[in-house]
């Protein structure tokens, strides 16, 4: 049972590396064929908001949320700890997506994300 145990955590674990890493060659794939117009602009729409820029502002807030709930839970006494943090996590990663959902457009009013819409 141990065996079939360690079998599946690392197919898991290794589909879960392949998803991500063909997730991310696919991504780039299609914004490249945007890039150079070999796309119809019906689909130039879904790429709205995406480059590094807001990517990067995205999972930055999310984690300095989650990083924020964990100090915090560090400091409440121990017997409510766990559920002090993860609440928080939920919290706090929740907030900083919805100021980033009001951040998001702006940055791409200021023309500051990479792919802009022609």
């Amino acid at each position: 049972m141990n065996d079939l145990k360690e079998v599946l955590q690392m197919l898991i674990v290794f589909g879960s590396i392949a998803f991500i890493i063909k997730t991310f060659l696919d991504y780039s794939m299609r914004k490249k064929l945007i890039e150079k117009g070999l796309v119809d602009s019906n689909v130039k729409h879904l790429f709205r908001y995406g480059g590094p820029t807001s990517t990067s502002l995205k999972w930055g807030m999310m984690l300095i949320g989650i990083g924020a709930a964990v100090i915090v839970g560090r400091l409440v006494p121990y017997r409510i700890q766990d559920e002090v943090t993860i609440s928080l996590m939920f919290i706090l990663a929740g907030l900083a997506l919805v100021i980033y959902y009001f951040i998001a457009p702006k940055l791409d009013k200021n023309g500051t994300s990479e792919v802009q819409s022609s």
